[in-house]
């Protein structure tokens, strides 16, 4: 090796290493900050994306849509999040109690088996949100699918 590539190794070898330091030292959020970030985030939120159906691939994803009128986290994982649901003829604002659960630092949104007011029972789902993207799983009893879209401020317009 000559003098030249083992400065440059060299150099590169500091380099990455003081990146990986200032990295492990940058603090992570507690679980407060995180929680009241998302109620931030779900607040006053609209998630606009498409739902597909198992059993239906032949059919194009249709339209979905939840604006989110308030978020807040009641106690623990437990929070209660009151949103107008709208999918093919449902049109509904309720309160849904849900548990988020946390994957570091992406809240993920859980239901297993639930009722929700006038809409039915044994509602499932695990919902990843990310980066103003959600991605996830649904079930409506034996009815089950994929749901993905984006987050933004219900007042804000789309381009």
């Amino acid at each position: 090796m000559n003098r030249f590539t083992l400065l440059a190794t060299s150099a590169v070898i500091v380099l990455l290493s003081s990146f990986a330091i200032a990295q492990e030292a940058k603090p992570k959020p507690s679980k407060d900050e995180l929680a009241k970030k998302l109620e931030q985030l779900l607040t006053g939120a609209k998630m606009t994306g498409t739902y597909t159906v198992f059993g239906k691939e032949d059919k194009a994803p249709a339209a979905e849509e939840y604006t989110i009128v308030s978020a807040q986290r009641v106690e623990g994982e437990t929070w209660l999040v009151k949103a107008r649901i709208k999918y093919g003829k449902t049109d509904t604002t309720v309160p849904v109690p849900l548990e988020i659960q946390w994957a570091g630092e992406t809240p993920i949104i859980t239901m297993t088996d639930m009722s929700i007011p006038g809409l039915g029972d044994s509602f499932s789902t695990r919902v990843v949100i990310y980066d103003g993207m959600y991605a996830g799983t649904w079930a409506h009893g034996k009815v089950k699918g994929h749901m993905f879209g984006t987050i933004s401020k219900a007042d804000e317009k789309k381009e």
